[in-house]
């Protein structure tokens, strides 16, 4: 017979199972950053340069003019290791991330970010001033270290429900190495937490919360969604960071403000997005007026939903006639 002892050592080890089997089952499998180790023995000071490209020439369909105007928020960006995520395509959108999405407010996404650099997962956070039209450039200093060398970052598109544009776990070291300079285009996400399809759509939770997801010239695949360009294979850059490696002393360090650029960045051109005209279906067609044997004749019309620019397909006819029907007819005193 076993003693007491033995029994409750037993006990504690299954215990001690079963708790380490739940942890990991709420944890949730951390997604593996294959090549993130970086080995570089010191720093890296960059010049990073966010540049809005939202135009009405690029995006002309339902573009924002007032109430407000098309701008951009402040930009939100975070050093880290591979221990943490910002956002992540594919996977539903943290509180943190709802809010800024749809609010533009950053408390909970800087809370999530403090409490992960208590875990040494998060190095730096950093942020610029908002930009207040859809073109234009804000731009701040960064200082990477080799323990974070991947950089997230997010902005928010004003107005809309809930779209952002952004960087996942971008790594600026490559082994020992860190890169002299990065540009990538950007392209809107939909965080999934409200189902509005226009810029200035009201307030509509989605229930449930859907993951985050690009979205493209036809998804969402409605006519009605501000970004529906089925002409296009994809979209025009809506915006682009720029991410400069900057040389300087220990105790000389250039400081870069908000919307100062270096004289290296230009706007980029891109050309103009054709819209075609949409048009309203058909209005049943009218009484006949005339004489209702021969002459008479009906109307029906359809008027503009969407008028054309920059070159894309003319409204057609917007007026219809045709042969009075015999059944159908008034006759004009």
């Amino acid at each position: 017979m076993m003693s007491s002892e033995h029994l409750t050592r037993g006990w504690l080890q299954q215990l001690l199972v079963v708790l380490l089997k739940l942890c990991l089952t709420f944890a949730g499998p951390l997604r593996p950053l294959n090549g993130t180790e970086c080995t570089a023995k010191g720093p890296a000071s960059y010049i990073l340069v966010f540049t809005g490209h939202w135009s009405p020439q690029a995006f002309p369909k339902q573009y924002p003019l007032f109430r407000p105007p098309a701008q951009w928020s402040k930009l939100i960006a975070v050093s880290h290791n591979r221990h943490f995520r910002l956002w992540e395509q594919g996977a539903p959108a943290s509180v943190g991330v709802q809010n800024f999405a749809e609010l533009g407010v950053t408390v909970e996404l800087m809370k999530a970010a403090k409490e992960a650099r208590r875990r040494r997962a998060v190095g730096a956070m950093y942020r610029t001033a908002g930009t207040p039209n859809g073109i234009g450039h804000s731009s701040t200093e960064l200082l990477m270290q080799p323990r974070n060398s991947l950089l997230s970052l997010m902005v928010k598109m004003i107005p809309s429900p809930d779209w952002f544009v952004g960087v996942d776990s971008l790594n600026l070291c490559e082994g020992s190495r860190w890169k002299q300079e990065v540009t990538i285009d950007l392209q809107p996400y939909d965080a999934g937490t409200d189902s509005g399809f226009t810029f200035s759509s009201p307030n509509f939770p989605t229930n449930p919360p859907e993951n985050i997801t690009k979205i493209t010239s036809q998804m969402p695949n409605h006519p009605a969604n501000s970004f529906y360009y089925p002409r296009l294979e994809e979209l025009p850059p809506i915006a682009s960071i720029k991410i400069t490696r900057q040389t300087r002393s220990p105790d000389r360090q250039v400081l870069m403000s908000n919307h100062i650029l270096p004289n290296s960045i230009s706007p980029q051109r891109f050309s103009a997005t054709p819209l075609d005209c949409e048009v309203s279906l058909w209005s049943s067609w009218g009484l006949c007026l005339g004489p209702c044997s021969r002459g008479g004749v009906r109307h029906r019309t359809r008027y503009i939903l969407l008028r054309p620019a920059n070159a894309g397909t003319p409204c057609p006819e917007l007026e219809e006639q045709a042969e009075c029907v015999p059944h159908s007819c008034m006759r004009l005193q």
